[in-house]
């Protein structure tokens, strides 16, 4: 990407974290006992290149986090692919080819927008349907909408967040797409605190689509913000997902996250599924 654009690195500043590219500080920087799901940072090629190589930089990357993620099972047990958006077909192949058999790719990673249209376009929706036909889960990772001039990491990203998990459940894929599974980053953005006005505002149906979603920890501490998630999305749907090595300079939030699960009001079985065992339910119904 640098030799294509360059100065990409001063466009997108956070991408000089020498965690992202230093393996060996990255895994200086675990907490013991700790084992991360890789994802790519977003960083996308469509924004920057044609269709073809778009798929083309996706497939080697995709196969270099795999590589990455065999030769260091003990921290990374297993890594999420990305998908050329400016490419569907391509994408469909991807998913097929270097996804639904890996021992390594366990996911894909979607954005909020992609080439400045809501995930939920139509154009791609075949890709919603493929990955509910195959059982394989997204990622769902906010950007933000460049059409809006006052952006800002603090609220932007949760609005757009919110609008996408809208988006999903008013074009009724988990309808359409029973199987459908979407991991939501930030603990699912605005909902919880809004349930209730989804509740009596929107259908019944909606409220249950809305619940459909799997959520990750990732608010940088908080716990009663994380004990609404449960609360809504329900315990077997929250998991715990740090956002390392961002969020607290200059290793990332893990030792605040997880400090806030612990102070969360559940019991203990509900926190070692946060931890452990929701991980591990999903990952065995995506390989059935």
């Amino acid at each position: 990407m640098d030799a294509i654009q360059p100065h990409i690195l001063d466009q997108f500043p956070y991408m000089k974290n020498q965690l992202l590219t230093d393996l060996t500080a990255h895994r200086q920087s675990l907490p013991a006992d700790h084992q991360q799901i890789l994802s790519m940072v977003n960083l996308n090629p469509e924004d920057f290149v044609d269709p073809e190589q778009a798929a083309a930089l996706c497939r080697a990357g995709n196969a270099e986090l795999a590589d990455l993620i065999r030769s260091n099972r003990d921290v990374f047990p297993a890594g999420v692919a990305m998908l050329p958006m400016n490419n569907v077909p391509a994408a469909l192949k991807i998913i097929d080819e270097q996804v639904v058999h890996s021992d390594a790719l366990v996911g894909v990673q979607l954005f909020t927008q992609a080439l400045g249209k809501p995930i939920t376009d139509a154009a791609y929706e075949p890709i919603f349907a493929k990955l509910a036909a195959v059982g394989v889960p997204i990622w769902l990772h906010p950007v933000f909408n460049l059409q809006r001039p006052d952006n800002n990491l603090t609220f932007s990203w949760e609005y757009e967040l919110t609008q996408a998990m809208s988006g999903i459940v008013t074009a009724k894929y988990f309808r359409k797409y029973p199987e459908l599974k979407v991991i939501v980053h930030h603990a699912g953005a605005m909902v919880p605190y809004f349930s209730q006005r989804i509740k009596y505002i929107q259908s019944a149906e909606d409220y249950a689509d809305f619940q459909k979603f799997y959520v990750d920890t990732a608010i940088l501490g908080n716990p009663k913000a994380l004990e609404l998630a449960v609360d809504f999305f329900g315990d077997d749907h929250v998991m715990f997902g740090t956002d390392s090595p961002f969020g607290i300079p200059p290793l990332g939030p893990t030792v605040v996250i997880e400090q806030a699960v612990k102070d969360m009001a559940i019991t203990a079985p509900q926190r070692q599924g946060i931890f452990q065992e929701n991980w591990r339910t999903l990952m065995t119904t995506v390989r059935q």
